[in-house]
């Protein structure tokens, strides 16, 4: 976006600047600064974007992988439940997690909508009852973080956060191991 927007505004600012020049200024015919500043310049700006879009965009979709983690979101007036794949783990309020490695988190809600939200990883996602969202995340440092619905979804919504807790890839499947002693 900073290098599409850069170009348009070099490419805005050459014209401008062509204006205020007597020699250029019968190069700047209103055809010219039609087709090049209306159709040619912009075309090849929003080509660029458009590419790069689909080239980064395509990092993000939510596929699973042999490094890709998936952990089942439920969320329920006013709180949050976390199931981890290949164990009987479910969690409350509290969401285990290994660094450096995808997660796609499955988000449903057996109520009303919310949003799951962790701010310190990146982008949320609504979760409604009966469909399914995926938002896929990864933490880079060990650590604790916070989770929050991001959704007013009523009087108890305030309190309705979470707490989500980056592990170590060695010590993730301990955490895990100690939250099914409980």
């Amino acid at each position: 976006m900073l290098a599409g927007a850069t170009v348009i505004f070099l490419a805005t600012s050459l014209a401008l600047a062509g204006a205020f020049i007597p020699s250029v200024r019968p190069l700047l015919t209103p055809k010219r600064l039609i087709l090049w500043g209306g159709l040619v310049v912009p075309s090849l700006g929003l080509a660029a974007l458009v590419a790069g879009a689909f080239a980064l965009g395509e990092r993000l979709l939510p596929r699973q992988g042999a490094e890709t983690l998936r952990i089942e979101v439920v969320a329920r007036q006013f709180a949050w439940e976390f199931r981890y794949p290949g164990t009987p783990v479910a969690t409350r309020d509290v969401l285990h997690i290994p660094v450096g490695r995808d997660i796609d988190f499955a988000v449903t809600s057996e109520d009303v909508i919310h949003s799951f939200w962790i701010p310190r990883l990146g982008g949320k996602i609504d979760a409604i009852p009966g469909h399914e969202n995926i938002v896929r995340l990864r933490a880079d440092a060990p650590g604790t973080y916070g989770g929050i619905c991001a959704e007013y979804c009523g009087e108890g919504h305030a309190p309705m956060r979470f707490t989500v807790i980056a592990h170590a890839p060695e010590d993730y499947e301990a955490a895990l191991t100690s939250e099914a002693a409980r």
